[in-house]
């Protein structure tokens, strides 16, 4: 990071030193040490933050922002990041620039290593990865040079390795988590059709964000007693032929949790689930708008604001990443497609009573 120094001087017994500041700066990003011999700290602490203040403004931030593939969810928190990197940019008086620095790892592992050497060797002052797979590569790239990284829409932190505990991510690295209630999900499949006796579980087996989900889902089913059919893929033509298999086992309903790669086939698949009569119940709202039926889970654009948020915290006051919790939004929003609940004559009017909101929609590409 480039470094500036000034010198400001303050009237009587304040005295200022200026320090080097952070950020790849236009400006300068100086901090001031004030001592007040006649005791009035008070005074000090608010001149010294008035002047932190100022010292801020003018900075430039290089923010890199790298997105695992474009699908609606990780679109939307992409744009939620960006708009509220630049709002807060004009809050402030600081520039992040994260335009120059936009990737999409379009599901490539090579791709997204390329995309983090890249990152590192522009000194980024802080990198932004959605989704877990981008995550744990920004994660390995900047294991040396210990780059901040907020990660958002990580389904399970801890268990992807990417941090020690939530309360205390340990490191270089923090984000935002989209982990959902699989459980909640199950009991909205029941309390649509109480007869449901044997359920599909689409995923894909590479994605380290589907695997606990799917887990809980198996532990559900075994204690309520229903039959259960796994089918995979790791590519939208194999995730649209594990549907098919799981039209010809004859399920009454299936489960995918937050899946970036079922959420890139879906509008592929959503048609030959309700041909089949078969409700598709999914980790995320983003499903539902590409046709599944219902979607749970948090709100993207809300993680994308607070993943943005957390970065702000991080480059403009210091905040230690080590040290910063990661964040899990409120769940409970069900996303229903009425075209699709209307193609499957379901009812969903109790769901009001099962969650903290329910949102409808129809299907589309993109959220508006």
């Amino acid at each position: 990071m480039k470094k500036k120094m000034m010198t400001a001087v303050l009237a009587m017994t304040m005295v200022a030193a200026a320090v080097a500041g952070c950020g790849s700066s236009s400006g300068s990003g100086t901090t001031v040490e004030l001592t007040n011999e006649a005791g009035g700290d008070a005074q000090a602490e608010t001149q010294k933050a008035e002047a932190d203040q100022t010292a801020a403004e003018g900075t430039v931030y290089k923010v890199g922002i790298v997105q695992y593939v474009d699908d609606a969810s990780l679109n939307q928190i992409e744009k939620a990041i960006e708009a509220e990197l630049t709002a807060k940019g004009a809050e402030l008086g600081v520039t992040f620039d994260y335009a120059d620095y936009t990737f999409n790892g379009q599901a490539d592992q090579s791709i997204l290593t390329q995309i983090a050497a890249d990152l590192v060797a522009d000194d980024v002052d802080l990198i932004i990865p959605i989704a877990t797979p981008t995550a744990v590569v920004m994660q390995s790239a900047t294991e040396e040079n210990q780059i901040p990284v907020v990660f958002s829409a990580v389904s399970d932190p801890v268990g992807a390795g990417l941090a020690a505990d939530v309360n205390a991510p340990g490191s270089n690295i923090t984000g935002t988590s989209d982990a959902i209630d699989t459980a909640a999900i199950f009991d909205l499949m029941l309390a649509a059709n109480p007869d449901t006796a044997k359920v599909g579980l689409l995923y894909d087996k590479s994605q380290a964000s589907s695997l606990g989900a799917i887990e809980d889902a198996k532990a559900y089913c075994d204690e309520k007693g229903i039959a259960y059919v796994e089918k995979t893929g790791t590519t939208s033509a194999e995730v649209q032929a594990a549907a098919d298999a799981l039209v010809a086992e004859g399920v009454d309903a299936v489960f995918t949790p937050q899946d970036n790669t079922v959420m890139t086939a879906e509008l592929s698949i959503f048609e030959k689930f309700i041909d089949a009569g078969i409700p598709h119940y999914t980790g995320a709202d983003s499903f539902a708008l590409n046709g599944a039926f219902c979607g749970y889970g948090v709100n993207y654009e809300e993680l994308g604001t607070k993943t943005a948020d957390m970065a702000v915290d991080i480059l403009v006051n210091g905040a230690d990443p080590a040290a910063t919790p990661i964040e899990n939004l409120e769940r409970g929003i069900v996303t229903v497609n009425t075209e699709t609940a209307e193609a499957l004559g379901l009812d969903y009017s109790m769901f009001k009573d099962m969650c903290s909101e329910v949102v409808e929609t129809v299907t589309a590409e993109e959220f508006e």
